[in-house]
């Protein structure tokens, strides 16, 4: 490694920013989601593992389709900070799988598929502790300054 070059550890843990106003991952949001994500630096992806809870249940005891697409949405504009940018959702589709239950732990991940110009674009699953794809996303972020 040459001289100045920064180590990462293997993961960094991302914990809710208390200044930050995000409904996803601010912790200065009263009725936000305060999420917690994992940084893999080895395999550059970011992962969650979460119980949604009741709160954020639509019909039925699973979890409101909106609040899916948050989940997506926040992993995978976290996978902006490998390129050390600021870059925001340009477009995003969530393909609905199977039902999300809010009382059982899902895993959120989220990773880059390719660049070009400006545009960064990404990739995201919400899994069951079992390996089951229960939700995908795609989405394009748009660099708008460097971090």
């Amino acid at each position: 490694m040459g001289e100045g070059a920064k180590t990462l550890s293997e993961t960094i843990t991302l914990a809710p920013n208390p200044v930050n106003k995000c409904f996803g991952c601010g912790g200065d949001n009263a009725g936000g989601m305060k999420l917690t994500f994992e940084q893999d630096n080895v395999n550059r992806r970011i992962v969650g593992r979460f119980v949604l809870g009741e709160r954020y249940q639509g019909g039925g005891g699973f979890g409101h389709g909106g609040i899916i697409a948050v989940l997506l949405d926040e992993a995978m504009g976290k996978v902006c900070r490998f390129r050390e940018v600021r870059a925001v959702t340009a477009e995003l589709t969530v393909e609905y799988l199977k039902p999300v239950n809010v009382q059982q732990e899902i895993i959120v991940e989220g990773r880059e598929t390719e660049q070009k110009g400006r545009n960064i674009f990404m990739s995201g699953e919400i899994r069951d502790t079992a390996g089951a794809v229960l939700a995908r996303g795609k989405a394009r972020f748009v660099i708008i300054a460097p971090k």
